[in-house]
């Protein structure tokens, strides 16, 4: 079996390497907001929740290729807040177009065509297309490399009714997961349930 040392490896190798490993990923649309107001909106795929009391998800975010920081990472240590939206299907190619490389100074909102809904617990807007979005305030930075980790607090959650039915919450939820880089992305249609079991139904069972 081969065995691969990434401190012997192109940084770039490394990436394509774990990102196609660690998989699926779920995607955070982030919306944030710059001190001068104009609102960002970006994908990132280095994301999970951590904690449910309180709830807790972390975001980790690399630096432009001049070692900038990017806009999303600039704005969340200036304004300590931002809002996660998870990616359905019907919002692929929106989310794709605001990956782009856009000034600064200039919003993917307009050329994505997104409406915003302001935030009630924080100061950063939010997505009104996205079925499920996550109003965060910041925790802690914790540097990571040449990436930086954003772990924030969920303080409210937003839920469209289609997400509710007779069963409860999360009915027909499929949101996209990232794949390989740099384009591979999955559905999340095809489901199985499996119980967990306890130890003595194991020591039943064998």
């Amino acid at each position: 079996m081969p065995t691969i040392d990434p401190s012997g490896q192109s940084k770039s190798d490394t990436y394509r390497l774990i990102t196609n490993l660690v998989v699926p990923r779920p995607i955070a649309w982030i919306t944030s907001q710059s001190d001068a107001g104009v609102v960002n909106l970006a994908p990132f795929s280095y994301f999970n929740v951590f904690g449910s009391d309180p709830p807790y998800v972390a975001v980790g975010i690399g630096r432009r290729d001049n070692g900038e920081p990017k806009d999303t990472a600039r704005n969340i240590e200036e304004t300590g807040a931002f809002v996660i939206h998870l990616v359905t299907e019907e919002l692929i190619g929106a989310m794709n177009l605001s990956a782009a490389d856009f000034p600064p100074d200039q919003s993917e909102l307009e050329a994505a065509g997104l409406a915003l809904a302001p935030g009630e617990r924080i100061q950063v807007p939010r997505l009104t297309a996205a079925p499920a979005s996550l109003e965060c305030r910041l925790h802690q930075v914790v540097p990571l490399g040449a990436n930086q980790l954003f772990i924030a607090e969920v303080v409210l959650f937003h839920l469209a009714d289609q997400l509710f039915d007779d069963r409860g919450p999360f009915g027909g939820f499929a949101p996209i997961g990232r794949l390989g880089s740099p384009s591979v992305y999955c559905r999340t249609i095809d489901r199985f349930e499996l119980p967990r079991i306890s130890h003595e139904q194991w020591l039943t069972q064998a």
